[in-house]
């Protein structure tokens, strides 16, 4: 008998069970000290059960031959994965994992006038570019490389050694001439958002764009720090949209809610798959306003 993953009619599915989470804790904020505490504690009560359960359905699984492969099979399910992640019972990518130790050393960098960035992770290997007083010769710039290197290799047990790539300019995936806005916007294949206020601050916008010539264009548009990227709403994995994908800014990634592929929220870049891209749209701000070219 073969195994089936189909979700039932009548389940919810992911962004359903997701827009529920984030719901009741935003109605949590809302309520007076007292009440907050109470339903904190409850939740944080409920957690605890459910922990202790996956924990011992998740190692009695792994120890059966028989339920291992089953297991793993369910963890590649979005929703499956999360729950397990909220648990901290799998560990996050290699991605997501390294970024979160870079984010725990960047101050230091920082204060010393550096930084880094992960370009990818390949068999093993983290490839980071080093900024500022990291991108040295001296000494100090010799210790701010070790501090990532260590960093990198002791607390991400995918990762056995890093490689620093050389900060050389690359070039960019939209013509020079596609920036241009002439008299006629409209007839170059722009189209017009809004006002550059409207774009909620450090926030993922899904549009529905009309072109002149009447065809619908689906974009979304990434506002991290006040700094606009605009894309094709399509996830380079496997096309499925993006209206739901997690942007976290403490390492400036964008992470489809479908598979778990990893971008970079202001280039487009895989973080996951090296050589894959979001198809990045042109944008430009003129008087306040938004506007993305669809048509070259």
């Amino acid at each position: 008998m073969t195994a089936t993953t189909e979700r039932p009619v009548d389940q919810p599915g992911f962004e359903q069970l997701a827009k529920r989470v984030d719901d009741a804790v935003a109605a949590l904020a809302g309520l007076d000290p007292a009440a907050r505490a109470v339903a904190e504690e409850l939740k944080s009560a409920i957690e605890e059960i459910h922990r202790a359960g996956l924990v011992t359905i998740v190692r009695r699984m792994r120890e059966d031959p028989a339920a291992r492969d089953a297991l793993f099979d369910m963890v590649d399910d979005p929703t499956v994965h999360l729950l397990l992640s909220l648990h901290g019972i799998v560990r996050p990518d290699p991605v997501t994992h390294a970024n979160q130790v870079l984010t725990s050393v960047r101050p230091q960098l920082h204060s010393h006038g550096g930084d880094v960035s992960l370009v990818r992770v390949e068999d093993g290997t983290a490839f980071v570019r080093l900024e500022g007083a990291c991108n040295g010769c001296s000494m100090s710039s010799v210790t701010l490389r070790n501090l990532v290197e260590e960093a990198l290799v002791q607390q991400v047990p995918a990762i056995s050694a890093v490689q620093v790539l050389p900060n050389e300019p690359t070039p960019t995936l939209i013509p020079v001439e596609s920036l241009r806005i002439g008299r006629d916007p409209a007839s170059e294949g722009w189209v017009r958002v809004g006002a550059a206020t409207e774009l909620p601050l450090d926030e993922l916008t899904p549009l529905s764009l009309t072109t002149a010539s009447g065809r619908a264009v689906e974009a979304i548009v990434v506002n991290a720090g006040n700094r606009l990227s605009a894309y094709r709403n399509e996830c380079a994995h496997e096309a499925l949209p993006l209206d739901n994908a997690v942007l976290d800014l403490s390492n400036n990634t964008l992470t489809c809610p479908w598979h778990g592929f990893c971008f970079d929220a202001t280039s487009g870049e895989c973080l996951s798959a090296p050589g894959a891209q979001l198809e990045q749209l042109p944008l430009r701000v003129d008087d306040g306003v938004v506007w993305v070219r669809v048509e070259l």
